[in-house]
């Protein structure tokens, strides 16, 4: 089975402009998410796909592997999709990493890619449990709950599921909760077949694209991880990352970079 992975990245941000090219004690965001997810041998191939020449001829700059993409995308998910045909050769299981979490991990690509062991997977994706009010509340952070077999049922920037007649301070000793955290693995051929569905209303409210392949039939599994990831998407996210490289690097110079879970993502 050939996977290979893609890493959409857009110069614009608004909260963060110019985010995939930021220096982060050396090295651009951009890269350091590139050099994790090559260092997987699972990985046959990482790609990035942007709409920009900066970010294009950066890659280039230090022997990554990019594609030129449409500037028109609405999603990474349609990047990708793009991305992908323009490569030679298609791949069974398409990666689709954000390009702004510099501390991913192998093994979350590994928990990840464990659901294709079952044949019907065709889109799979990781939770994490919730462990503070503050997380559990946040707009910011999509939520997820699952069937028996651990197949999505719903997202949602809301806590899901409600606890009824018990203060929403209190929700997280009555009940467990999981936050989504967004790397998604497809099948290549329903990668294509995602980009080619109208937009839905459920989507729309929630600003989740996900929902979207929910109201169309499509499953995701879910993979559970118990390890912290931290995206970033503001200058306050920078300020904390580059605390944490600081710390990391004081402590153990030879560190793989992982945060602790006292910081959060967002």
């Amino acid at each position: 089975m050939q996977i290979i992975a893609i890493i959409p990245a857009r110069y614009a941000s608004t909260r963060l402009p110019g985010k995939p090219l930021i220096d982060i004690a050396g090295k651009s965001m951009i890269r350091r998410v590139y050099e994790r997810v090559a260092s997987s041998p699972d990985i046959a191939s990482v790609w990035v796909a942007t709409d920009d020449k900066r970010i294009y001829d950066h890659v280039q700059l230090w022997g990554g592997r990019v594609l030129m993409t449409s500037t028109t995308h609405q999603s990474g998910t349609e990047r990708c999709a793009e991305a992908l045909d323009q490569l030679p050769n298609t791949p069974d299981i398409v990666l689709n990493v954000q390009g702004d979490e510099p501390f991913l991990q192998i093994t979350h690509l590994k928990e990840v890619l464990s659901c294709f062991e079952d044949p019907e997977v065709m889109i799979a994706s990781l939770m994490k449990r919730i462990e503070s009010v503050e997380e559990l509340h946040s707009a910011h952070l999509p939520k997820v709950i699952v069937d028996a077999e651990n197949n999505a049922i719903y997202f949602s920037r809301q806590p899901i599921p409600y606890v009824r007649d018990v203060e929403p301070g209190a929700w997280l000793q009555h009940q467990a909760f999981y936050k989504h955290i967004g790397l998604y693995a497809f099948r290549a051929h329903v990668l294509k077949e995602l980009v080619q569905l109208a937009p839905v209303a459920i989507e729309q409210a929630e600003r989740l694209e996900q929902l979207r392949w929910l109201f169309y039939g499509y499953r995701i599994r879910m993979a559970e991880t118990h390890i912290e990831q931290f995206s970033i998407d503001t200058p306050e996210d920078l300020a904390r990352c580059l605390q944490i490289i600081q710390e990391l690097e004081q402590n153990n110079p030879n560190t793989s970079h992982t945060p602790s879970r006292n910081h959060h993502s967002r």
